[in-house]
């Protein structure tokens, strides 16, 4: 059986979508090259979405200092721009906010569900894999925090769901440097997966190779130029990237509003020339004369 993947762009995500039977798939006469001359990139590179799953382990509710639970909060999404693969750095965009790990286990879609139940799930699962959900400590809402660039690594590579025949009894551990910072079991999950992929088809229609994030547990630790983050999943494989901060700025200076005093040095330097601005402001259009 042949697959046209030309010109597709996310050749993995083109096999999920066609459906193909993988065991159909004649491989002996396929030109293989060894792991070590291998560049492995993220096995999904754009996902019709990212979900994530806010506090699903009870460890990491204690942890956080949190009242409430996925059951509360519901799901959050993420930017499919913020993957990354194996080998490849996460870029620290703040040189004053912490920025966090979380060791994760991620499912792939395999095929369209909505509104399916709990027992239908796993039917719809195309397999998982390990996952870096990187979070800035910040005052913004889960999504923008958690959508930088190079904030969702990805990888080694996708378990099919045949390997697993249980997604809710795997050993999770995440290494910062020689630290072990966390280490659970999926049994410890609050909606196991096959839960949080019916929770999930309830709320959005889930697409073939649309990513899931299931939680992070406790043990979550922040990030620092020069270190190396692991995460490994038993029978899922070990995902290691590395974390730059040479692109960080302060806080204070990213893109947004400009201040009183940024404002009143702007009209000083105008020297008294007569000029207007229009701010845009909580889906208001404010105007000033700044003369």
């Amino acid at each position: 059986m042949l697959l046209s993947l030309v010109g597709h762009g996310d050749p993995v995500r083109a096999v999920i979508e066609s459906g193909v039977d993988l065991s159909e798939l004649d491989l002996t006469r396929a030109d293989f090259v060894s792991a070590d001359a291998a560049e492995l990139l993220a096995p999904i590179a754009r996902p019709s979405k990212v979900i994530g799953a806010p506090v699903n382990y009870v460890d990491h509710q204690v942890e956080m200092h949190e009242q409430k639970t996925i059951a509360e909060y519901g799901l959050f999404l993420k930017a499919p721009s913020s993957i990354i693969g194996p080998g490849q750095e996460i870029s620290l965009p703040y040189s004053d906010r912490r920025t966090d790990h979380e060791g994760e286990l991620g499912v792939v879609i395999g095929r369209r569900a909505r509104n399916v139940t709990p027992s239908e799930a796993l039917d719809h699962v195309f397999g998982y894999v390990p996952v870096l959900d990187i979070t800035v400590r910040s005052g913004e809402d889960r999504s923008t925090r958690k959508s930088f660039d190079t904030f969702t690594p990805v990888g080694p590579y996708i378990t099919t769901r045949d390997e697993v025949p249980d997604p809710g009894g795997l050993d999770l551990r995440c290494w910062v440097g020689d630290e072990l910072r966390q280490a659970v079991s999926t049994a410890e999950l609050i909606f196991d997966v096959a839960t949080l992929v019916s929770y999930a088809s309830h709320v959005m229609t889930l697409e073939p190779g649309d990513i899931i994030a299931t939680g992070t547990p406790a043990g979550v630790g922040p990030l620092a130029d020069g270190d190396t983050v692991v995460v490994e999943i038993a029978g899922l494989g070990r995902l290691e990237v590395t974390v730059t901060g040479r692109d960080g700025i302060p806080y204070a200076e990213r893109p947004g509003p400009r201040t009183p005093a940024a404002r009143a040095s702007g009209s000083a330097a105008g020297s008294g020339r007569r000029s207007h601005w229009a701010h845009h402001l909580a889906g208001l259009w404010f105007r000033d004369d700044l003369a």
